[in-house]
């Protein structure tokens, strides 16, 4: 589909192709052409990343795990901050921009926390807190060490409550894939405090993770998610998979 799209638009036949190779031994050959090929970008389990990084010879874009939070800060609209964090987790939980862990800060916890899981439950979420969490609502499971560094992909979710929104952006800092991070909160310098500190493609204040999204941005067609800093990052479309060519004209100038 893609091949004949692009060739009724112009492109030279065999500009799209499709290797039908499936055994795995393909792709080690693959990554070893870098006389014919210009870059990799490995779509699958962080495992196949891993393995493709660690084995090419051509650089490589990681479209890498979405490991996404969302902050419900002291200063924040409780009710709004209800809605992110559902839209965050519920709208479509299989994705990288979905949340898997919500930070909750302990001043409104006790008022934010009942009613949010009580909702999540209604969707089927599953939720595993932390001992603050439990304390506040009970039959929810245990969350565990591991939980604070798992892409769920599913109606999973991990809540903390913590002291500060530098608890807050340092449990991010640990934690996250650095793809897509939010704040939820009315108080002008935490949001500017979030948006300068956290280490994100993507950092929203008042706003649900699930827009970082080529097409949200803007950009057609997505040919994946950049985690790494060089040479794109977050949403990648056409202009972030080319590169610069410069064109000069003279008449003998020279460099004294």
């Amino acid at each position: 589909m893609l091949s004949e799209a692009g060739k009724s638009k112009g492109l030279p036949d065999n500009s799209i192709q499709l290797i039908e190779v499936t055994e795995r031994d393909a792709i080690f050959e693959m990554l070893k052409l870098d006389a014919y090929i210009d870059l990799i970008i490995p779509r699958g389990g962080h495992s196949l990343i891993r393995t493709v990084v660690e084995n090419s010879t051509i650089p490589v874009i990681k479209h890498d795990k979405g490991l996404c939070h969302v902050y419900i800060d002291s200063e924040a609209d409780l009710e709004m901050g209800k809605r992110i964090a559902f839209n965050a987790k519920v709208q479509r939980p299989g994705v990288c921009n979905a949340m898997e862990t919500l930070l909750v800060h302990k001043d409104v916890a006790r008022k934010f926390l009942p009613d949010m899981i009580k909702k999540f439950k209604k969707a089927n979420v599953e939720i595993r807190g932390c001992q603050k969490t439990k304390a506040i609502v009970p039959d929810i499971k245990d969350a565990a060490e591991e939980d604070w560094d798992t892409e769920y992909l599913d109606l999973i979710l991990s809540i903390k409550v913590v002291g500060s929104i530098d608890d807050a952006i340092e449990h991010i800092t640990r934690y996250g894939s650095m793809l897509s991070e939010a704040i939820v909160t009315r108080d002008y310098n935490n949001s500017w405090r979030f948006l300068r500190e956290v280490d994100a493609a993507s950092v929203f204040v008042n706003a649900s993770t699930r827009f970082t999204d080529g097409g949200q941005f803007g950009l057609g067609a997505e040919m994946g998610i950049s985690t790494q800093k060089l040479h794109c990052r977050g949403p990648m479309g056409l202009e972030e998979l080319t590169s610069t060519k410069y064109i000069v004209f003279g008449d003998g100038q020279i460099r004294e």
